[in-house]
């Protein structure tokens, strides 16, 4: 792929922010919140010594569900990875709380301003060295169904997707279209890791909805496993 100089094209914004004092407030808050929280659970690890090396490469893509945010999130600070999020109200509050994690938020969708928005995000990457996060049932769901973008992002990059997702021994399950959960103080909270997925440069139509596919086959059963692992059934 070309070095195309970073356009500032009005389809997505690069570390677009609130700079009012109530967001400002809102981040700072929302991530001393998540501190104290995860300082109470007993997080531990599993499967990621088959993504190691990839992670440490820094050219992945970060996928998981919009329910797990919080664990994914927590326990990936500082990753200094460029996030996809929302430009809605609520994708701001995450903005904010990721700014203050150690990431960048890139706000917008991989399926706005289709092929002009992919190319631009995948220079962001590829420019900077970094890791990438996208949401693919974000930001509006349906629930648990991967979009197409990132696939074509991993295609244009060549950076392999890691699936990834968390679940905690007692968690609330809130009534919204995700099913977003917020482990509970004291709980023991798992990471679990997927297998990777590279999508060649020459990938046809048909291989892109196939990965897409995979990718999310691939969620919902470490989603599924993890969740299964601590007795809850939410899928």
């Amino acid at each position: 792929m070309k070095g195309n100089p970073l356009k500032k094209s009005n389809i997505f914004n690069v570390n677009n922010l609130r700079k009012d004092l109530k967001w400002r407030f809102v981040g700072i808050a929302g991530k001393c919140l998540l501190d104290t929280l995860f300082a109470t659970t007993q997080i531990s690890f599993h499967a990621r010594e088959k993504v190691e090396p990839l992670i440490k490469s820094q050219r992945v893509i970060y996928a998981f569900w919009h329910s797990r945010i919080l664990p994914v999130s927590y326990t990936h600070q500082n990753y200094n990875a460029a996030i996809m999020v929302s430009q809605s109200k609520d994708g701001e509050i995450i903005a904010q709380v990721i700014y203050r994690q150690g990431h960048e938020p890139i706000r917008g969708s991989t399926t706005r301003g289709g092929r002009e928005a992919l190319h631009d995000i995948a220079d962001t990457l590829i420019k900077d060295k970094r890791p990438g996060g996208i949401i693919p049932d974000g930001p509006n769901g349906p629930r648990c169904k991967a979009q197409p973008g990132i696939i074509r992002l991993a295609q244009l990059t060549g950076y392999h997707i890691i699936p990834l997702t968390g679940s905690a021994s007692h968690m609330a399950v809130l009534n919204s279209w995700d099913r977003f959960v917020i482990p509970r103080p004291f709980s023991r909270c798992l990471i679990l890791y997927g297998n990777p997925i590279h999508v060649p440069a020459s990938a046809s139509k048909e291989k892109l909805e196939y990965y897409r596919s995979l990718l999310e086959y691939e969620l919902n059963r470490i989603t599924h496993k993890v969740d299964n692992y601590f007795g809850h059934n939410i899928l």
